[in-house]
């Protein structure tokens, strides 16, 4: 009872009347948010709206564009760069009701929901006459009397400063969003023209140092297929996109209580597959290195009131935790916590150096069959389980080692033999655990596998370092520059 006391009254606040706007949600009166406009207001600034013109031009869906069209959605803006990593060419006769906002060069645009997440991009000339997502305000343009620059403004809006005046702004439960009247409120420090300057200055080389770190990162996560396949002998075939290449024929005795898509026997396909067994060691099918297997369970809500001696809460790996280019990706403001029997539990037997494989999920561009290892790290704050889109497979490490192992499936799915063992079903895809099972895997003797398991772990956790290091680099602009604004 008295934690709970201490907690209201420290969620309890006052608000002078003459403060009041014309709203009354307490969330817009937070003290940290009235401390923030405090420390804003000690320097020179403008409200948004005052600095620059909002742009209201729209797409009618019939002129300018035939057949297909640029559109830019919110997704796919990088939320620490502010690039845009994709623009989708989208027919024209299937145009999202939101495909509606036209932006051109020179634009700023701000995505109004979630916007504190700060999904805001400049419109270069490459994007130029593009279609914005209705989720986004279009700034058009510095108004003449402003004392800011375009540039400035651009790497202005993306601190937290700015994001925390727009989280202040925002309404809504779990997809908050913002009004362009809000929008305009939000108050721009107006710094002089060699400060501004200097600021962008920051941002430009914090940009170029973090892409000189991203791509060391790339390098090394590329070579790690290729050291593998190297190290194994097995070189992969070339693809023949010719249409007398993707013709093909197969024996009816080869179909035969196999599935009928031609994926499994095209000619690149089958050249896969031979690849890998001509590889310079023995090979031995994934069954018979199991030892232990189990399917997921998605277990019960956390709050779910339940016999407390039946359950335990657990962290519940699910796909979205696979890691295209690492391990397990487990943020602590996304994972998620299920009860789960402890029946169950024991079951599964979960325990350092399973392997986790995606058996169903993915999407067009995303194939099933993403592997993950548990480290032992893992289970040293959580106890795990793992949904029932997953399975787990423990291996005999007389015969296998298990970080080798993860290292082999991975570039195995890397290099698309993975997606030829899945099936699509009502926009999910499936992997065919029969299939799966039955590929063949490359075994040197146990002292080779750990050779190169920790080599291309080793370059997996540099490219991984690299990675933070490159976001840091930008988090310290970041930090250096709200200290000159704010302190």
């Amino acid at each position: 009872m008295p934690d709970l006391i201490a907690n209201s009254v420290s969620n309890t606040f006052q608000v002078n009347l003459s403060d009041l706007e014309n709203r009354l949600d307490p969330h817009f009166y937070k003290p940290e948010y009235a401390e923030l406009i405090d420390k804003l207001n000690n320097s020179p600034n403008s409200k948004l709206g005052d600095v620059v013109k909002f742009s209201s031009e729209t797409w009618n869906q019939k002129d300018h564009f035939e057949g297909t069209f640029p559109y830019i959605e919110i997704s796919e803006i990088d939320l620490s760069t502010g690039a845009i990593k994709y623009i989708r060419q989208v027919p024209i006769s299937e145009a999202p009701s939101r495909a509606k906002k036209i932006v051109r060069s020179g634009d700023i645009i701000v995505s109004t929901t979630r916007p504190s997440r700060g999904a805001i991009s400049f419109i270069t000339d490459e994007n130029d006459f593009s279609i914005a997502s209705t989720g986004f305000s279009v700034l058009r343009g510095i108004k003449p009397d402003a004392e800011v620059s375009l540039e400035y403004l651009f790497w202005i809006l993306r601190q937290k400063f700015i994001l925390r005046q727009m989280e202040q702004r925002s309404s809504g439960g779990n997809y908050p969003a913002i009004t362009e009247d809000e929008l305009k409120k939000i108050l721009i420090p107006t710094p002089t023209e060699n400060e501004q300057e200097e600021i962008v200055e920051l941002f430009k080389t914090a940009l170029a140092n973090r892409q000189t770190r991203i791509q060391e990162s790339e390098n090394l996560l590329a070579e790690i297929d290729s050291y593998i396949l190297n190290e194994l002998g097995i070189i992969l075939p070339e693809k023949d996109t010719s249409i007398e290449a993707r013709m093909f024929q197969t024996t009816f005795q080869e179909l035969s209580g196999r599935r009928f898509d031609p994926k499994l026997f095209d000619t690149h396909s089958k050249n896969l597959f031979a690849a890998v067994e001509n590889a310079q060691y023995p090979k031995e099918p994934l069954k018979n290195l199991i030892s232990h297997s189990a399917a997921g369970d998605w277990g019960i809500d956390e709050e779910a009131e339940v016999k407390e001696d039946q359950y335990d809460t657990c962290l519940v790996i699910r796909a979205t935790e696979f890691d295209n280019l690492y391990n397990l990706k487990l943020e602590n403001d996304r994972v998620r916590y299920r009860k789960i029997k402890k029946d169950k539990l024991k079951q599964l037997d979960i325990q350092p150096y399973d392997l986790l494989i995606e058996k169903s999920g993915g999407s067009p561009d995303q194939p099933v069959g993403r592997i993950s290892l548990l480290t032992e790290d893992l289970f040293e704050n959580n106890t795990l389980c793992y949904s029932n889109f997953i399975h787990k497979i423990r291996v005999d490490t007389s015969r296998v080692d298990p970080s080798y192992l993860f290292c082999f499936l991975k570039t195995i799915h890397n290099i698309k033999i993975t997606e030829i063992m899945q099936s699509q079903t009502n926009g999910i895809r499936n992997l065919i655990m029969g299939e799966y099972f039955n590929q063949s895997i490359v075994l040197p003797k146990l002292d080779k596998q750990i050779e190169i398991g920790k080599e291309a772990n080793r370059r997996r956790f540099e490219a991984q370092r690299l990675s933070l290091e490159a976001n840091k680099v930008l988090e310290d602009a970041r930090a250096e520059i709200e200290q000159m604004i704010l302190e």
